[in-house]
Parts: structure tokens; sequence; C-alpha cells
């Protein structure tokens, strides 16, 4: 459990020697508890002191990571159960399970099905993230099919298989740091643990109650195997969503260390607009991994686009650079169309203008990331604002004609901007849908 400024100052020298770099320890203290500095500062610091003051320091959930560059995966070292409290830090894991019945030739169709599945919205890349080689076959089989996907994915693999043996050949095919070993129970810990200390990797625990998941990861980590993320077994969604919940609740209110690790969920739905609609509810409540078995990529793409709202930050919304944006072979004639810098809005403009095929200029006004109306409303998007981004944005040299198109929503700006900037400002349409046909028609 954290401790406060007085609970760690209790534990320091009470020296105030200065070589810390602080006045005294309990100015020292107070940093300590908000995390601004480390206790490897003080030099006088007691061993057992700086062992309770570390441990106090651990996050509540686990981080584990496994992979490098742009297929790295990290989850866990949540700090809140609702996302307004704060935000949720490690963006929940979507991958695939790929079972070893199938063919070579089948194995690499949806892996190459997977790997495409990468799509941009409001400016940020969505990706998926691992791929699971779940054996259903033989050794021989399953052996064949780590391998495929090891030469056809770049994607972290995590290795399902109920034998020791299978999984230790397995683990020597694919390269260090890019495998989660699945599953560790308390009938197979020992095996396991050594497992997962000699290919250092992270382990899955799969126990069906969470009484029986507290004492396989005890043992797990007293066999040195640190790195576990926890499953709960096959479960109904409602069962398994009050487990996600307590799993988070013992990890953060009861600081129950048992517990205190990221959770796996397999969704294992024959179709595929039931297994989406399950994965939704176990990305936004609290699942650290989630594996499905459909490829369909409208399916991808919706829990991706759900998992990008929830792991934004709810106090700072996602916003672009306040800048001009020339968009087409712009000229002298283009128009000029000014609006927020809230991402979605600049987005949604943005696709509308592509599909008119008109080259202009997109005018995005700093409003601290609100959109049209919000911003309004807030006084963030004023005659004023569109005036000092219009004169930084150095546009006036690159038109002949000085015209402004506002959102029809804020059309009460108009006579305001005009008189105000010497534009003559054109009140475009309220919904962005409307811009093609408007543009078209200027």
């Amino acid at each position: 459990m954290a401790l406060s400024g007085l609970d760690i100052y209790k534990l320091l020298p009470k020296t105030n020697c200065r070589e810390c770099g602080f006045a005294t320890c309990l100015a020292f203290a107070m940093q300590l508890a908000k995390k601004a500095v480390s206790i490897e500062k003080c030099p006088y610091v007691g061993k057992d002191a700086k062992a309770l003051l570390e441990a106090s320091s651990l996050p509540p959930v686990r981080l584990v990571s496994v992979g490098e560059g742009e297929s790295k995966l990290e989850v866990g070292n949540e700090t809140v159960l609702f996302r307004h409290e704060e935000k949720f830090h490690h963006p929940c894991a979507i991958g695939f399970v790929v079972d070893d019945d199938s063919s070579a030739a089948e194995i690499r169709l949806k892996l190459d099905k997977i790997n495409k599945f990468k799509f941009e919205r409001v400016g940020q890349q969505l990706n998926v993230n691992l791929v699971a080689i779940r054996q259903k076959q033989d050794k021989k089989r399953f052996l064949e099919a780590v391998k495929v996907a090891q030469e056809a994915t770049a994607l972290p693999l995590m290795l399902m298989s109920e034998s020791t043996e299978s999984l230790k050949e397995a683990l020597g095919l694919v390269p260090v740091n890019t495998r989660i070993i699945y599953n560790a129970h308390k009938g197979n810990a020992a095996e396991a643990a050594k497992l997962s200390l000699q290919f250092k990797a992270p382990l899955v625990v799969s126990e069906p109650g969470l009484e029986e998941l507290s004492v396989a990861t005890k043992e797990l980590n007293s066999l040195g195997a640190n790195d576990l993320i926890l499953d709960t077994s096959k479960k109904n969604i409602a069962e398994k969503i009050w487990d996600l919940t307590q799993i988070r609740r013992q990890a953060l209110k009861k600081n129950n260390r048992a517990l205190g690790f990221p959770v796996c969920v397999i969704v294992d739905k024959d179709d595929p607009f039931q297994e989406a609609m399950e994965a939704s509810a176990y990305i936004a409540k609290y699942a650290g991994i989630v594996l499905l078995k459909n490829v369909e990529a409208w399916q991808i793409l919706s829990l991706l686009t759900l998992r990008q709202n929830i792991y934004t930050d709810p106090q700072k919304p996602l916003q672009i650079d306040p800048k001009l944006y020339a968009i087409g072979s712009t000229n002298k004639n283009s128009p000029v169309l000014v609006t927020t810098n809230f991402s979605l809005t600049y987005y949604t403009v943005l696709g509308e203008v592509e599909a008119s095929k008109v080259p202009s200029y997109i005018l995005s006004v700093d409003t601290e990331g609100m959109s049209v109306l919000t911003a309004w409303a807030a006084e963030k998007f004023t005659p004023e604002k569109i005036i000092s981004s219009v004169n930084k944005s150095g546009v006036q040299d690159m038109v002949s004609k000085k015209r402004l198109v506002i959102p029809g929503y804020v059309a009460v700006l108009s006579g305001d901007l005009e008189e105000n900037s010497g534009w003559t400002v054109v009140v475009g349409p309220k919904e962005a849908a409307g811009i093609p046909s408007f543009l078209k028609n200027l």
C-alpha cells in the first residue's frame, strides 16, 4: 500500500543532512510520497526501511511487457478503477487465437490478414497486438504452426499448450522478449516457473476462482516468476466481468499483491457479432489482453475504436496542431475553411474536403481541443481567436480572394468576424457531410 509522506518520514534517519538535495528529511519524504524522487538519494536509510519503501512504491497492477519497437506490448500498471479519476494508462491488447489444426497455408493466410489490421483514426495509428498459437494436435503439428507464425508475423506470440515439453521446444523457436507462455496452474507451477525464468517470458496463470488464482500466483512468485498475467478460465460474460472487476478492486483497494497483475480473456465465439459485443465489454472493464477467434476487419476496427476512446485521457481531448493545412493541390483560388483543433472535428472535415476533390485550405484554430459548439460556448472559438489564427498562418498571402468559410453552427460569428478581419465570411453547412456539395457550388 502507498505510504503517506509522514509514514515515509518515520522510516528515514531524520538527520537533515541535505545530501539528498532537500533541506529536511520531511521535505524529502513528501517528494518520495509523490514519487518525484528515488529513495536511492538518501545515503543513510536503513536496509529494512529501504526494502519497505521500495515495496510500497510498486504499482498495484504489475506492468508486463513483451516485444520491441512498433510491436511492443505493455499491459498492466493501472492505478484507478474509473477512467474519470485519472486515466487508464496501457491500452488493452487485442490479439487472435490461431489453432494448430489448420494447415500451414491457412495459418499464413490468417496471419497475413491480421498483419493488415492497421487503421488511422483522428491522427492516431490503431493496431492489433499479438497472436496466440494454440495446441490442439500433437507436438509436431504445434511446433510447425509456431514456426509458420514466427516467420509470418512480427507480432508477439502467446504459446498455448498443456504440455510443458511442447512449450519448451516452441519457446526455442521464438526470439527472446516476443513470447508469452500459456498456461500455468497449481498443478504445474514449478515446471511453469522454470520455463518462465529459463526463457524470460511472461506467464499466464489460469485458475477458475480468485482464491485458487491467488494461491497459484503466490507460489509462482516464491519460485521467482513475477511477470504474470491472470486468466479465470472459461465463463459466461456476467461471471467474467465480475472476476475482472474484483481482481482490479482487490489490487487497487485492498493492495492484494497476489491479484495485482493484468488479466487475459479469451472470447471464443463462432459469431463475429456476438464475439465483438462480448469483447467490447471486457475492453471496457478491465481486461489487459483480449483474444479473439474471428478476423473480420469491421469487427476489429470497431474494437480498436472503442479501445482508443476508453484509453484517451478524459481530461485532455485529442487535438491536432493548430495551423493551416493545405488539402490537395491548392492554389490562389482555393477556399479557406475554418474549424477547431479537436481531432475528431478536424479529421471529419478533412475527410469531406478530400471527398469533394476541391483543393482547399483548412485553418485549425487553437480551441484547446474543443469541438465547434463547445468551443464557441466556452468562448474559445471567437472572432478574435480566428483573426489571430488567420494572421499567424499567413494564408492571406496564399489566396487571391480573402474569403473565410465558417461552420454553420456558429453563423452568429460572421458579422463581427467580417467587420474586424477585412475578409468576406461565408457561412458553410452545419454538418460536415454537406461540405462536398457546398464546395462544388462555392
